[in-house]
C-alpha cells in the first residue's frame, strides 16, 4: 500500500513540476499574477509529494518489504535499523530520489522565503527548478524506478555494502547532495537574471545566502566523505584524487569563487557577466558529478549504476541544462554591463586574483579527473592521473590563493595601498617565519614543501586575526570599546574571518601530513613494533560477533617510553552474508597528532599483520573543515539575510496586469 502511494506521488509530482516550469514563466512574460503565483504552490506541493515518496521507500525498508526490489538489493532483516534508513540512499535508485528530494526541498525554500524578490523573478527562478525537477523525475521513473515489485519476495534481502554501513555514510550523502542541489538555486537565480537582462546589488543580494548555505553542505559533505574513507577504508589517508572525490570538489572550487565574486557585484555592480557564468558553471558541475557517478563510467563504492541506458538519459539532460544554460548566457550576457570600475590593487582586485586561481584549479581538476576517461573511450592508451599530477598542477596554484587571502581584506574598495597592507600585516610575516624555523627544526630540515605550507599556513592564520583586530580596533582603543565594536560588527564580518582562519587550519594539517610515520609488520601475539616514539604490543586477538557480522578483535598495548598511553582494538569484520571483509581502524587522537592503527590479516603462523601510521596534525584537516563551514553559517546567519535585502520601491516593481486582466 505504502509502496503503491509512494510511487504514485511520484507521478504526480512529475505533472505538478510540469505546471511549475511552465505556467509561472508564461505568466512573467505576460505579466500576469495569478499565473506567476502558481510557482510557489507547485514548489510546495511537490515538496509534499517527493517527502512522501520518500517516506514510503524509507518505510519499505524499515520493516523489511522484501516484495520490493530495492530493499532486496540493499537491505537484511538483521541489518541495524540506522543502516536500514542508510540504505535508503546507498543504493543507486534511493540516492536518485534523495537527490529529487533535496532539489524539491530547495524549491520549496525559494517559494517560502522569498517574500522580497520581486514576483516576476520569482516565478522564473520556481520555474527553472521545475525544469530541472521535470528532467531528474522523468530519469527515476523510466530508468530508475525504486518501487518496483518483485514477482516471487525472498524471504530475506541480499543487503547493504559492508564499506556502506557506518554512520559517517548515513549522513555523508544527505549533505553532499544537500550541497550539490543546493547550487541549482544560484542557477536557477543567474538563468532568470538573463531572461530578465538584469543584474544588480539587489540580485547578488538574494543569490548570496542560497549559494552561501549550499558550500557549507558542501564543505561537510565532502568532510564527512573524506574522514570516512579516513578511519573505515585502513589506508591512512584521506584524500586520493579519486574520481569521484573530485566530482563533489570541483563544484565546491567554483562555488567558492561564486561567493566571492557575488561580493563584488553587491558591493561594486560590476563582474555581473563573470558571476553570472559562475553559478552556471557551479550547478553544471553537479550534474557533471552525478554523470560520473551514475552513468556507469566509473568503477567505485560510490558509483552505484551500470546500466548505459541511465548514462545516456543523464547526458542528455546534462546537455541540455548545460547546454541551453550556456547558450542562453552567449545570448544575454553581452548586455550585462558592468558598472563600477576598480585599479587592479583592490578589494576587488584580490577578489578577482581569488576567482582566476579557484578557476584554474578547478580547471586542472577537471582536466585530470576527465582526460583519461575521455582518452578510453576514444580507445586510446589507458592513463591513471594521481597524486603526482594534482601536487604538481593543483597545489601552485593554492599558494598565491593562500597569500592572497591574507592580504585582500586589508586592502580599500575601488583602490588599495599594497604596502600599507604588507607593512600592517608584520605579525603575520613573523609568524610565518617562526612557523618554518620550527617546522625545520623539528623535522630536521624536511621535506622542504611541507615546512612552506606550514609557513603559508600560519601567514594566513595570523593574516585572519589582524585583519579582525584591526577591524575592531584592539589594542587601538579600551577594551570596551573594542569588544563594543565586535558585538556590533556584521555577522558576515564575523563569519569571513572564521572561514579563512578554518581554511589556514586545513592548510596546516594538509601540509603536516608529510611528515607521517609508518610501521607494516608481522607480528606474533606478544610481538611488538614501533612507530615514532610509541611502542605498540598485540595482547591479543579474539573473535566477537556483531549484529550481521562476524569478526577478529586485536588488544593491542600502546606504550611512550615506560608510561602506557591507552589499548586499543582495531578489528576485521567478516560480514557472511555478502562474503566481504572490511577493517575497523581504531585511533587514539589527542588532536595534534592520531596513532592510528589497522589490524590485517593472518599468516599460516599466527602472526598478525598490523599498519601503524603516527599523523601530525591531521586532525587539523577536518577541524579546518568544520571552522570553514561554522564561518559560513555564522555568514549566514546575519540579518541582512535573515530579513532580505532593501525591498525595491513598490512602484519599479510592482507587476502591472495584463490586458484584459
Amino acid at each position: 500500500m505504502f509502496v503503491e502511494l509512494g510511487h504514485f506521488c511520484l507521478i504526480l509530482a512529475l505533472f505538478v513540476t510540469v505546471v511549475q516550469s511552465t505556467v509561472p514563466i508564461i505568466g512573467a512574460a505576460r505579466r500576469h499574477l495569478g499565473w506567476m503565483a502558481v510557482g510557489r504552490t507547485c514548489a510546495l506541493a511537490a515538496f509534499l509529494l517527493i517527502g512522501c515518496a520518500m517516506a514510503a521507500l524509507m518505510h519499505a525498508y524499515i520493516v523489511s518489504d522484501f516484495s520490493v526490489i530495492n530493499v532486496i538489493e540493499n537491505s537484511h532483516t538483521d541489518k541495524p535499523l540506522l543502516y536500514k534508513i542508510s540504505g535508503v540512499w546507498g543504493n543507486h535508485e534511493g540516492s536518485m530520489l534523495l537527490w529529487v528530494f533535496m532539489l524539491s526541498l530547495c524549491a520549496a525554500a525559494v517559494a517560502v522565503f522569498s517574500a522580497n524578490l520581486p514576483p516576476a523573478l520569482r516565478a522564473r527562478v520556481l520555474a527553472v527548478q521545475g525544469m530541472i525537477g521535470v528532467g531528474f523525475l522523468l530519469f527515476i521513473l523510466f530508468t530508475s524506478n525504486p518501487f518496483l515489485r518483485a514477482a516471487t519476495p525472498p524471504a530475506n534481502g541480499h543487503g547493504l555494502n559492508p564499506v556502506l554501513q557506518d554512520p559517517g555514510l548515513a549522513f555523508h550523502p544527505p549533505f553532499l547532495y544537500l550541497g550539490y542541489v543546493g547550487f541549482s538555486v544560484a542557477f536557477a537565480f543567474a538563468v532568470a537574471a538573463l531572461i530578465e537582462g538584469k543584474v544588480d546589488a539587489a540580485w547578488a543580494r538574494w543569490v548570496r545566502p542560497w549559494t552561501l548555505a549550499s558550500w557549507c553542505a558542501l564543505t561537510i559533505g565532502i568532510a564527512m566523505g573524506s574522514w570516512w574513507a579516513y578511519y573505515t577504508l585502513g589506508w591512512g589517508g584521506w584524500w586520493f584524487w579519486d574520481p569521484v572525490e573530485n566530482a563533489s570538489f570541483m563544484p565546491w572550487l567554483v562555488g567558492t569563487a561564486l561567493i566571492h565574486s557575488s561580493i563584488v557585484v553587491e558591493k561594486r555592480d560590476t563582474l555581473k557577466s563573470w558571476t553570472i557564468l559562475l553559478a552556471i558553471i557551479t550547478f553544471s558541475l553537479s550534474l557533471v558529478g552525478t554523470f560520473l557517478v551514475r552513468s556507469g563510467v566509473l568503477t567505485s563504492v560510490h558509483a552505484f549504476a551500470t546500466d548505459p541506458a541511465r548514462g545516456t538519459f543523464i547526458l542528455l539532460l546534462l546537455l541540455a541544462a548545460i547546454g541551453g544554460s550556456l547558450t542562453l548566457y552567449a545570448v544575454r550576457a553581452p548586455s550585462l554591463q558592468g558598472g563600477g570600475l576598480f585599479a587592479p590593487v583592490s578589494r576587488e582586485g584580490a577578489l578577482v586574483l581569488n576567482n582566476l586561481l579557484l578557476s584554474c584549479g578547478c580547471a586542472t581538476v577537471f582536466l585530470g579527473t576527465l582526460y583519461p576517461l575521455f582518452l578510453d573511450a576514444m580507445n586510446g592508451p589507458k592513463l591513471s592521473v594521481g597524486f603526482p599530477f594534482f601536487n604538481r598542477t593543483f597545489v601552485p596554484l593554492m599558494v598565491p590563493m593562500i597569500i592572497a587571502l591574507g592580504i585582500g581584506p586589508m586592502l580599500a574598495w575601488k583602490r588599495g595601498d599594497l604596502l600599507g597592507a604588507m607593512q600592517r600585516l608584520w605579525v603575520a610575516f613573523v609568524a610565518a617565519a617562526l612557523a618554518a624555523l620550527i617546522a625545520y627544526y623539528v623535522t630536521t630540515g624536511g621535506p622542504v614543501f611541507a615546512i612552506i605550507g606550514l609557513a603559508l599556513a600560519a601567514w594566513l592564520g595570523a593574516a585572519v586575526i589582524a585583519e579582525w583586530t584591526e577591524r575592531i580596533g584592539l589594542f587601538r582603543m579600551p577594551l570596551t570599546a573594542s569588544l563594543r565594536r565586535a558585538i556590533h560588527l556584521p555577522r558576515a564580518a564575523h563569519g569571513m574571518t572564521a572561514a579563512h582562519f578554518g581554511m589556514a587550519v586545513f592548510v596546516a594539517g594538509v601540509s603536516a601530513s608529510a611528515f607521517d610515520r609508518e610501521a607494516i609488520e608481522v607480528v606474533p601475539l606478544g610481538g611488538r613494533l614501533q612507530v615514532a616514539s610509541y611502542t605498540l604490543e598485540l595482547q591479543s586477538v579474539d573473535p566477537v560477533t556483531g549484529p550481521n557480522y562476524r569478526a577478529e578483535r586485536a588488544t593491542i598495548r600502546i606504550t611512550k617510553g615506560s608510561e602506557e598511553i591507552t589499548i586499543v582494538h582495531p578489528e576485521r569484520r567478516f560480514f557472511t552474508l555478502q562474503q566481504q571483509t572490511t577493517s575497523e581502524t581504531s585511533i587514539r587522537t589527542n588532536f595534534l597528532a592520531d596513532l592510528y592503527v589497522a589490524l590485517g590479516e593472518a599468516d599460516a603462523a599466527g602472526k598478525w599483520t598490523i599498519r601503524a601510521y603516527y599523523k601530525p596534525l591531521v586532525p587539523w584537516i577536518w577541524i579546518g573543515a568544520v571552522i570553514m563551514a561554522f564561518g559560513g553559517a555564522v555568514s549566514l546567519s546575519d540579518r541582512r539575510w535573515r530579513v532580505g535585502v532593501a525591498q525595491r520601491r513598490r512602484l519599479g516593481s510592482a507587476v502591472l496586469p495584463a490586458a484584459g486582466e
